[in-house]
Formats: C-alpha cells, structure tokens, sequence
C-alpha cells in the first residue's frame, strides 16, 4: 500500500496564490483540535465503520440466520475488511478512500466506512485529488447497482442518488475546509497585528528615547559649556584678583542653578507624557537669542549679533524656538570646538522669503588647539538637523570657503 498511496498522494495539482490559504488549513490538523481528540474522532469512525459489519457478526454467533448466499458472505467480509482501514484514512486519503470504494462494490454493509473516507479526501486534500475519489465513488456505486440491482427502484434513481450523496459529502468537506481557512486566516492576521503591535510599541520607544537625548541635549549642554569655560578660566589663573574669582563664581553658580531648573522643567515634561500644558516653562522663541547671546557673552565669548527680522513677534512659535536652538547650538560648538575664536550670530527673514538664521565662528589653528577641549558625542546636529526637519526646514553645516565654520537653517514663515 505504500508505493500506491506515494503515487496518489503526490499526484496534485501545482499551488496557486488562492489556494495557499486553504493548502495550510487542510493539509494540518483543525487548529481547535488536539491530538487526543483527533484519536478519539478516528476510534468513535472506526466504530461506526464497524457498527453494521459487527452487528451481522454477533446475529450470526447467536444462531440467527442473517447470512445465506456466498455473496452476502463476500460482503460481510469486505465490510469487516474496510472498518479498520478508515483508522489510517488522515495519512492516506486518497488511498484509502479509493481501496474502500472498490471494496465496497460488491460491500454494501461498508457505505458509512466509503462515506466517511470520501468526506475526509474533501476536507484534507486539494480539489483534483477530490474529484478522483468522487468519481470511484460515483462509479463503484453505478458497479454496484448493475450486480446487484434493485427490484422497486429504477437504475437512473438509484445511480442520481449515489450522484447527490457523493456530492453531498464533497460540499460538506469543502465547508469544513473553508472554515478551517477562515479560522487559519483570523488566527494569521492576529499574529500579524501583534507583531505590527510590538514593532510600533518598540518604534514609539526608541522616538521617545530620541526626544528625551536630544531635549536633555538642548537643554542641558549650553549651560554646563558655560560651566566649564568658567571653570577652566579658574584652573588657569588661579592667581586672578579676589573679584574676578568671585565674579567667575558668581557666574558658575548661576549657570548651575539654572542648568538644575533647566533639568527639572525637562523631566517634569517627560513625566507629563511630553504634552505642553499651561503650567509648564515658557519655550524660549526667536525673542529670546538676545538674552542667549547676552548670556554667552558674561561668559567671556565674543559675538557679534545682527537680527533683521520683519515682525519678530509674528513668527510662529515652532520656528521661533528652532531658530533660538539653532543658535543655542551654534554657540555651544564653537566653545567646545573654537575656545576664544570671535562668533558673528545672523538672522533675517521676512513672511515670503522665510527665516534664515546663520552661526559663523572662524576655525581654531591646529597649533592653538586644547587638549582639554569640552567633550561631545555629535549628535547635537544630527539633532538639530532633525529640529529644523521637523518645522519644514533645512539645515547646512561645514567650513565655508572663507575659511570658518558655518551653522546654517532656513525655516518656512507661512503668511
């Protein structure tokens, strides 16, 4: 039986798209059922199978005369032949079914075993392999009512009934298969939509924890620059007159107090979800570089600003605090990177042209290079870059041809 069920097993028609979906339904086990309710789904056919076949076998072990012709004698051993063949009907389908539907055309006492089989090959096989266990179905039942025709019933009635019970049993396969499709496709799409689920959750947490670097970068590196030009101001002269030192200080304890603020205001936002509510710390806009410059310039950095700006006040709020974290950027490389070198800060713009604002400090001499230089990770203007991305911006950066480096944004001013 196994080089015959090989062959019939693997002769099936080529997978198409459509039917991939009900190949992975129907050539696996339901996928509500368990292994033990599969075996014990196959004991309770066997015992159906059985049922006639071992009713005829205790009649005649009782002494009950059920039995006279050879060919019912033929018939009762087919039966008995096929009941336990349906137990391998899951491993060969078409094999079996077809072994049974032979058998049988001479068995009337093994049609519920020939049923059974046949509404298996429908539920676990593709449509080309059905369509040949319901034509030796169909074609063993037409055998079998020309050997052993019925007195009462017309050969055509009983060949259309043989007909609509193979159909039956086809379409009652085909809707087991379909649901089980159904149940693989939801069970499927499920595994998907959790998966799409995780994949968003871990998206949403890298965001954040980008969101949180680089307001903890904004935030945070201009104030502790400060602190550490002044320091190292300090670590240089320590010698300086009592008021300088005081006065320097004065300064870092500033610095720090505010860069503590800074800090709080920061978490107290990421606590909050990162939503602005009205109690939160003004955002600093574009009325604000002033007061930044300002602010660098009690720190010992010579700047030079130059604001043309028509109605400062009616730009919008977004492009206002890029621009200010553009130059707050600026500003903080080039005391990192260019200690003591001369910055020209420069912004204008206008409702059509938009914004422009620029950051211009001159490149240090290899030979006037620290070692003790303000370390950095650069990500502040990857960062940046996307800040001004984000508000419909473009961010340029590098040494120019004259010879300095060059912090360069255009921000859109919709009208």
């Amino acid at each position: 039986m196994g080089s015959v069920a090989d062959k019939l097993e693997a002769d099936a028609e080529p997978v198409t798209d459509e039917a991939m979906l009900l190949t992975l339904a129907t050539d696996r086990p339901e996928p509500d059922s368990s292994p033990r309710r599969q075996r014990l789904i196959d004991v309770i056919c066997v015992v159906v199978s059985a049922a006639l076949p071992c009713g005829f076998w205790i009649a005649l072990a009782t002494g009950h005369t059920v039995v006279e012709e050879p060919i019912q004698w033929f018939d009762l051993i087919m039966a008995t032949v096929c009941a336990p063949l349906v137990w391998w009907r899951r491993r060969w389908p078409t094999t079996i079914s077809v072994v049974v539907s032979v058998l049988a055309t001479v068995a009337t006492l093994a049609s519920i075993a020939q049923g059974i089989t046949l509404l298996t090959v429908a539920i676990h096989r593709r449509p080309r392999q059905v369509l040949l266990a319901s034509a030796v179905f169909v074609a063993t039942g037409a055998v079998y009512n020309m050997v052993r025709p019925s007195p009462d019933v017309p050969y055509w009635v009983t060949f259309l009934m043989v007909n609509l019970l193979a159909a039956g049993l086809v379409a009652w396969g085909s809707f087991i298969k379909a649901r089980r499709a159904l149940i693989a496709s939801l069970r499927e799409r499920a595994r998907r939509a959790e998966e799409e689920q995780h994949r968003r959750v871990e998206q949403a947490r890298q965001l954040e924890r980008t969101r949180i670097a680089r307001e903890m970068h904004d935030v945070l590196a201009h104030r502790i620059s400060l602190l550490s030009l002044h320091a190292g101001a300090l670590e240089f002269r320590p010698d300086a007159p009592p008021d300088e030192i005081a006065r320097a200080a004065g300064v870092i304890r500033a610095s720090a107090h505010e860069a503590l603020q800074d800090l709080r205001d920061v978490i107290g936002v990421l606590r909050a979800g990162g939503n602005d509510t009205e109690h939160d710390r003004p955002q600093p806009t574009l009325g604000d570089v002033p007061g930044l410059v300002t602010e660098a310039r009690r720190a010992g950095s010579t700047i030079d600003l130059d604001v043309q700006v028509d109605d400062a006040d009616a730009v919008p709020p977004v492009i206002g605090r890029t621009a200010y974290r553009v130059v707050q950027e600026g500003l903080t490389n080039a005391r990192k990177h260019a200690r003591g070198a001369a910055v020209r800060v420069m912004v204008s713009g206008n409702r059509h042209e938009g914004l422009t604002v620029e950051v211009r400090n001159w490149l240090p001499l290899r030979s006037a290079v620290v070692t003790d230089q303000i370390p950095g990770t650069g990500t502040g203007i990857i960062g940046l870059g996307e800040r001004v991305g984000l508000a419909g911006g473009r961010l340029e950066h590098g040494p120019s041809t004259a010879g300095d480096f060059r912090l360069k944004a255009w921000l859109p001013w919709e009208s």
